[in-house]
């Protein structure tokens, strides 16, 4: 299991017909236009991982200008964005893997994982609304909330771990 870190995706996505380049941005962390992303230069890698996942989301699922979020249609073309970046950088095998490792509190998993504690939670709440508040995955029951998750061995029906958000 390969934790994705900034260089590696940049490596990955290097021989695509993607032209990905860190830029002094002001407005905001990232954007893209056609095949190019700009990354603001001056943010930790944990942070351009994080940003580079949802450029690249939205470069694979979004069409057009949807910088305007009161149009149902952008928003819409968004979440799809962050959706992939969620799936590409936290999927629900590797929480499993933070589990297994004795991660216990967000903090620990979004460390663990290499990744914002921003994004980590933005993700299980995603997570909590893709999936509901109970899924059972590859022996491991998630139990989403707001708040944060719990994740057990099926099989044990009793409550894990937890990386509840603080």
């Amino acid at each position: 299991m390969i934790i994705l870190n900034y260089e590696d995706l940049l490596i990955e996505y290097d021989t695509e017909d993607i032209v990905i380049k860190e830029k002094p941005l002001q407005s905001s962390n990232g954007r893209i236009y056609n095949n190019r992303i700009a990354i603001r230069h001056d943010m930790s890698a944990v942070d351009k991982v994080c940003t580079l996942a949802e450029e690249l989301g939205h470069y694979y699922t979004t069409t057009g200008d949807i910088l305007n979020q009161e149009n149902v249609s952008n928003r819409k073309q968004e979440h799809r964005a962050r959706m992939w970046a969620y799936d590409k950088l936290l999927p629900l095998q590797f929480f499993i893997f933070a589990f297994k490792h004795g991660c216990h509190s967000s903090h620990e998993v979004a460390e663990f994982l290499e990744v914002s504690q921003e994004f980590l939670e933005e993700c299980i709440r995603a997570y909590y609304s893709k999936y509901g508040s109970f899924l059972e995955f590859n022996g491991y029951l998630f139990m989403f909330r707001d708040t944060g998750l719990n994740i057990s061995r099926s099989e044990e029906r009793r409550v894990g771990k937890e990386c509840r958000s603080r």
